[in-house]
């Protein structure tokens, strides 16, 4: 039989680590840098030089992207429409990458880091 702290153990799974926020320009040019990343129905390339590219949902998704105050800043364009500047805070966790818009406080989108 089965001590109760013993199926505690075995039903909680694997540990989950922590997100964890990128410091600086270098350190996110580092992750981004020969990587896609994707999500369901999204691939994009963030290039170190400054450039965003790929497709979202089968539209062309263009923009740039600076590194202000800590944050990521970007420029984006999805099948033409222009989504505007946005400051995002960026955390990474092994081969995740999430970005939260509006300097942290907005929704964010997590995306895998693929070779």
């Amino acid at each position: 039989m089965l001590k109760p702290i013993s199926l505690m153990i075995l039903c909680a799974g694997p540990v989950q680590a922590e997100f964890a926020k990128v410091a600086d320009a270098q350190q996110f040019r580092a992750l981004v840098a020969g990587k896609t990343l994707t999500r369901p129905l999204i691939r994009l390339q963030v290039s170190p030089a400054g450039s965003i590219s790929g497709t979202g949902a089968r539209w062309e998704v263009t923009g740039s992207w600076t590194w202000e105050d800590g944050y990521f800043c970007r420029d984006l364009f999805w099948g033409g429409d222009d989504l505007g500047h946005n400051c995002q805070e960026v955390q990474v966790n092994g081969k995740r990458i999430r970005f939260t818009s509006d300097r942290g406080t907005g929704p964010s989108a997590e995306f895998r880091l693929n070779d």
